[in-house]
């Protein structure tokens, strides 16, 4: 049974008022850029405020026109209300995860102890408000599994306050870490732990101003934060992210540093040195990556591009710096190294899809896990006694599916945890799931050729009765492209629903990414950025000129880096797409990194502060390459007012530009949530509403039908 998305009469669109401009102006290198819309950047301003509201009543107002939508609504949630598990992770003879049971705003971390123990709630976050806003972001037991640190955000944001429970009585203690962000929590015994942390921020500004001065400290359990030792500094570079991690051993205190999103310095500090009173540094940044990944007799085990753009192990000697390659790189890029055991596990991408080598502790391969089929696998996460590990495996067609691997045997099986109530009725299972979406679909690898030909893959997956030479098909094109983070196949419950009703979704793996190694990043990013957008637009002319779609049937999304992806492609090449989905994106590349923690994209990006990167960033920028009376596509921009990442500011003025320029049928909305950030973190029941609108609005404008289950 099918119900009709398309609404059969027009839409009436609500006449949205002109947004007052302004004739701020700023100079670069001689070039005069106005800004008419800077005033949206105050996000605090009564006006601003009443902007938002009547934005968002003419996006309410078109969205309720279409027939069908809380059809869609409904049957989105029916999919989405099966029980999810995350990865479990073992600390010393506690076994945590977290589970939803289909419909819970946040998800639930129990504990057990041992592989057959009884899961027994730790923390509900969706007990700390009644909107279930706040969410849970680090969390970490202490070595005796005495304490519990875990941070929470609320309302999506990136700030997030540190609490401390006692795992024994589940009792809060008294004491609050306020003002950290991007931070891990590592402790020392059950004394306490390292975290980062800033100065208080200014209140009005609190979700737009530049992040600065991030430090290192020590919590002392049972102390005020105003007793935290600072355990690190640099006063005299404000803009850099710094992250400190205690070995297992507890011997010696790791120190991570990075000037941006790219690029990262190594230092240590043997605790067990009395002479030693500070760091140490052991590989000097920030022209290359490097990750800690553990100590062995004396030497530090390092994750590491130097010398090797697809990235390999190697041994670092902390007393004479000398470096010994453990395990060599190869062909495909070792995408994460984790050691559990006696083993280290590495995570190789094979044309964007996970393939794991396990090898012992004198690099010695050993085997490789085989795996369903083209996914990804996540996890791995264990101590140096752990005999068993665990990981993760989904695929577009596959919901995660938890397996448990034997360290000794070098076998996987299905993991089952147990259940943690009585009442399984309100809850699909994963099987539910999988009979919905896998079992009738289809994911395939399509290479095509790019602008400058370079040869570039995208994932296709739709369902099996679908025969994509038999267009056109109304398709959903997705990427991102940047910051060295891979698209690899994963389970997704819109996109699941989108193919189920007859739709095609497309994952290209963008040049920006890490799918091929650094040099596949690097064509991506800087002066190269444009190859990204062209990467994008080809997919898009491949799919049309196959005939698997049409312009007037092709959809583009993004978030984040790609809403700028989204951005930039329907200013380049309107024409080519009939819907157009920037989500949380950043959108103005000239002021970008005036806000938050923006200054950390500089080395992805480049920055307008500099001549050379100004010319090329302007020329793609998305706000600033708005243009009267194009053929811009359906265009639904989504963002929220607690992103203090990719600051709303971004949307918000590229919708007032395009809202300027363009006047033709199609409606150039934005839609802004309210209580919530950059994604993460998000509600259930706001992802819901978010992803019924945002695929109502692409479906009706795609001319497809709702299936109902």
């Amino acid at each position: 049974m099918t119900t009709q998305i398309a609404a059969q009469r027009p839409i009436q669109k609500l006449q949205l008022p002109e947004t007052r401009k302004e004739t701020t102006q700023d100079v670069y290198f001689g070039k005069t850029v106005t800004d008419p819309y800077r005033w949206l950047e105050d996000d605090n301003s009564t006006e601003t405020k009443a902007w938002v509201q009547i934005q968002n009543g003419a996006t309410r107002h078109y969205l309720d026109q279409i027939r069908g939508l809380e059809d869609l609504k409904k049957e989105l949630g029916q999919m989405w209300n099966y029980e999810k598990y995350s990865n479990p992770k073992k600390e010393g003879n506690l076994i945590l995860f977290s589970k939803n049971d289909g419909l819970q705003n946040q998800s639930v971390v129990y504990m057990q102890q041992g592989l057959d123990g009884t899961p027994v709630e730790l923390l509900n976050p969706n007990t700390m408000n009644s909107q279930g806003t706040s969410s849970i972001g680090s969390m970490s037991l202490s070595k005796s599994q005495m304490y519990c640190a875990y941070s929470i955000s609320d309302a999506g944001s990136d700030w997030q306050d540190i609490y401390i429970m006692n795992v024994g009585t589940k009792e809060k203690l008294k004491e609050v870490i306020k003002y950290s962000k991007f931070s891990d929590i590592s402790w020392k015994g059950d004394e306490g732990f390292y975290y980062s942390g800033y100065d208080q921020p200014k209140e009005k500004d609190k979700f737009s101003a530049k992040t600065e001065y991030q430090k290192i400290f020590f919590h002392k359990i049972g102390t005020a934060q105003s007793q935290d030792q600072l355990v690190y500094e640099d006063k005299a570079n404000p803009l850099m992210y710094k992250g400190a991690a205690l070995t297992e051993d507890e011997q010696w205190l790791m120190l991570s540093l990075s000037q941006g999103t790219d690029g990262s310095e190594l230092q240590f500090w043997d605790l067990n040195d009395k002479n030693q009173k500070s760091f140490n540094l052991l590989s000097k940044g920030f022209s290359t990556n490097q990750e800690f990944v553990d100590n062995i007799n004396g030497l530090f085990v390092v994750y590491t591009n130097l010398d090797a753009p697809n990235y390999r192990v190697v041994l670092m000697d902390p007393k004479t710096k000398g470096i010994e390659v453990l395990i060599p790189e190869k062909e495909n890029k070792l995408d994460a190294v984790h050691r559990v055991g006696q083993k280290l596990f590495c995570s190789y991408l094979v044309n964007a899809c996970s393939q794991i080598d396990v090898y012992d502790l004198n690099g010695k391969y050993e085997s490789t896990i085989k795996l369903p089929g083209l996914g990804t696998v996540t996890g791995f996460n264990g101590g140096r006694r752990d005999k068993v590990a665990f990981y993760t495996y989904t695929s577009y067609n596959v919901a995660p599916t938890i397996y448990k691997y034997d360290l000794v045997s070098g076998k996987s099986e299905l993991f089952q945890i147990k259940s943690t109530n009585n009442n399984q009725s309100k809850a699909q299972s994963t099987s539910d799931i999988t009979s919905l979406a896998p079992s009738n679909t289809v994911v395939e690898q399509i290479w095509f050729t790019s602008k400058d030909g370079t040869k570039v893959p995208m994932f296709v997956y739709h369902r099996k009765d679908i025969d994509l030479k038999k267009g056109p098909h109304p398709v959903l094109l997705y990427g991102y492209g940047g910051f060295n983070i891979s698209l690899t196949p994963s389970f997704s419950i819109p996109m699941s629903y989108f193919v189920q009703n007859g739709g095609v979704y497309v994952s290209v793996s963008l040049r920006g990414g890490s799918e091929f190694g650094e040099k596949w990043h690097k064509s991506g990013m800087l002066s190269q950025k444009q190859n990204v957008f062209d990467d994008f637009i080809s997919a898009a002319e491949y799919l049309i000129a196959n005939k698997i779609t049409t312009p007037q049937k092709l959809a583009i999304h993004g978030r984040s880096n790609g809403g700028l992806l989204v951005g930039a492609c329907m200013t380049q090449r309107p024409e080519l797409f009939k819907v157009a989905l920037p989500g949380v994106g950043v959108l103005d590349m000239l002021r970008y990194h005036k806000f938050t923690v923006g200054w950390g994209w500089a080395v992805e990006y480049g920055s307008s502060d500099n001549k050379k990167d100004f010319e090329y960033l302007f020329k793609y920028s998305p706000l600033h390459n708005v243009k009267k009376d194009m053929p811009y596509p359906a265009t639904m921009i989504t963002t929220a007012d607690h992103d203090d990442r990719a600051v709303p500011a971004h949307s918000f003025k590229f919708a007032a530009t395009l809202q300027e320029n363009y006047k033709g049928e199609n409606p150039m909305l934005i839609r802004i949530d309210t209580e919530a950030g950059h994604g993460a973190g998000k509600p259930t029941s706001k992802q819901i509403e978010e992803w019924g609108d945002v695929l109502g609005f692409t479906m009706h404008h795609l001319g497809m039908k709702v299936y109902k289950f």
